[in-house]
């Protein structure tokens, strides 16, 4: 049985360059929630993009480590938090793309997803999932933008089967709210309104949720 959090869970999901981290600080500061970030000091990141398939299950395993840290952590706390990226996108995204692309084998793939099976249910569900999409295009300018070394190798065709699966995943897999923002189109930095959607709902969700305390 899968958990739901007692307290207020937002996730924010989204390829790599699609805009997560601006989000989730923003988000965080007008709803007053905590901030679980991704950990981008994962220490196989800068080798992984050297080398995909010698690196593939360190780096995923290291993740799936990382979002089960947050998950005891946001079972334990009293406060309402939002997550830069999901337990379920570093499996049936990540994972899955870098087993189909044969830079994962199947039975390290096979392995990676007991373990995520058996984390799955014990991560609580979000209350809102808001998904940020775009374009390779939009994603590319945006991994320039930020600069960071271990990026300046990504491919497009990588991050087009990435933006493939989370279509997949947003429209066939995942079962719970989902709000989506084209961020080919939105820009939440210079036009708030978007913000202002997205909290509006939150705190609908919020009172539903804390209305019998």
């Amino acid at each position: 049985m899968t958990l739901k959090s007692q307290n207020l869970y937002i996730a924010v999901a989204g390829n790599i360059g699609s805009g997560k981290t601006s989000l989730t600080q923003l988000l965080s500061e007008r709803c007053n929630a905590r901030v679980y970030a991704e950990d981008i000091n994962n220490p196989y990141l800068g080798d992984f993009y050297e080398d995909m398939n010698r690196w593939a299950f360190n780096l995923q395993i290291y993740f799936l480590g990382s979002r089960i840290r947050q998950a005891v952590e946001i079972l334990s706390i009293s406060e309402d938090l939002i997550q830069d990226r999901t337990v379920y996108e570093d499996a049936h995204i990540f994972a899955a793309n870098l087993h189909e692309m044969g830079l994962m084998s199947s039975r390290d793939y096979d392995s990676y997803m007991r373990i995520f099976e058996i984390a799955a249910h014990l991560i609580p569900v979000p209350d809102l999932l808001i998904y940020l999409k775009a374009s390779v295009p939009t994603l590319i300018n945006q991994i320039r933008k930020r600069g960071r070394d271990y990026e300046m190798s990504i491919e497009e065709g990588y991050l087009c089967r990435l933006n493939e699966k989370y279509d997949n995943w947003i429209e066939n897999i995942y079962t719970g709210e989902v709000i989506t923002i084209d961020m080919d189109t939105e820009d939440f930095i210079s036009d708030p309104s978007t913000i202002d959607m997205v909290v509006a709902r939150i705190e609908e969700i919020r009172a539903g949720k804390y209305g019998g305390r």
